[in-house]
């Protein structure tokens, strides 16, 4: 069976998903993931996501 419809959500998004990660500042990744940064939500990669909930990483 073909996966025809994976990424389907994504298309539709500006640049497909993908810019400038606030936190690692890494261009043209994937930033899907939102992520409270005080007050506001943030759109953050998918490393940065993991290593936040490690504690590997903090916000500025």
């Amino acid at each position: 069976m073909s996966k025809a419809h994976r990424g389907k959500g994504i298309r539709k998004l500006v640049g497909r998903g993908r810019g400038v990660c606030p936190v690692c500042k890494r261009e043209d990744v994937k930033v899907l993931y939102e992520q409270e940064a005080g007050e506001k939500k943030i759109k953050i990669c998918k490393t940065c996501k993991a290593a936040l909930k490690h504690g590997k990483k903090t916000i500025a």
